[in-house]
């Protein structure tokens, strides 16, 4: 019994579809969980199996403790999609991380590498800049030093904190203590200097998102050996509305240029 409970609050399929082509594995971002994830159901059609990777810390993982820092929780991520993969073991996948997600999916895709693990068909991160520059001051956003006001308002703003949860002390306590410590992990993450991968990579990103380099694409290239496809979206760092409920249209059939440097 314990194995299919350890699958159901860490790897979560909103729909389950075993029948499905390929999987698309999705790591969370900043202050988030699956929630953001389950309108790309209707996108993805039944030919995709949609499956959720919970942190510790929150939804059906709540009573687990925070994880300490970025090492921690990729070696906790590593494993859930690991566990993912061999699930399905005769479907291929795809990996997608937004914002920190985007990083965590990359150093997952090193790590299963290392391991040796059946790695995914294709990286797809969003909104985030190459992994190799660090956590620099244009990637600290949200800060750890902000106001509880200040996360708050940067949360209703993105549609983490819903209006009744801003009426709820608890829940309000609870969102800010779940941003706090996602930060406290982005912030402790230590590129290793010349990792790079040989999974093909899509990067996605807001043509008006400050927090995205200028020079991205000549970024990511350093880190992407076998391929290389970066595409501008309308919108910030979450997109706007519309595009980030249909996000996987646009990287559905979008394919990385072999070799791309």
């Amino acid at each position: 019994m314990t194995g299919p409970l350890l699958q159901d609050t860490t790897v979560v399929r909103p729909v389950p579809r075993p029948d499905a082509d390929r999987s698309l594995v999705c790591l969370g971002f900043c202050g988030g969980g699956t929630g953001s994830y389950r309108p790309w159901l209707p996108s993805l059609g039944e030919g995709t199996d949609l499956a959720l990777v919970c942190y510790p810390g929150r939804e059906g993982r709540f009573a687990e403790e925070f994880a300490p820092d970025w090492d921690a929780l990729a070696e906790d991520a590593t494993d859930a999609v690991a566990g993912a993969a061999a699930a399905a073991p005769e479907r291929p996948y795809r990996l997608f991380g937004h914002s920190m997600g985007g990083w965590m999916a990359f150093d997952v895709t090193v790590r299963l590498a290392e391991r040796g693990t059946r790695l995914p068909e294709r990286l797809i991160v969003s909104s985030c800049n190459a992994p190799d520059r660090g956590v620099t001051e244009r990637d600290r956003f949200p800060r750890l030093e902000d106001t509880e006001g200040s996360l708050v308002e940067w949360m209703r703003t993105i549609g983490l904190l819903p209006d009744y949860a801003l009426d709820d002390p608890d829940l309000r306590e609870m969102a800010i203590e779940l941003m706090r410590a996602d930060i406290t992990v982005r912030d402790s993450y230590r590129p290793r200097p010349g990792v790079t991968t040989s999974v093909p990579v899509h990067v996605l990103y807001g043509a008006d998102d400050a927090v995205i380099e200028p020079a991205v694409a000549e970024q990511w290239a350093r880190c992407a050996t076998g391929g290389l496809r970066v595409d501008a979206l309308p919108g910030g760092h979450f997109y706007t509305p519309s595009v980030w409920e249909a996000l996987p249209d646009h990287f559905a059939d979008a394919e990385p240029e072999e070799g791309a440097r």
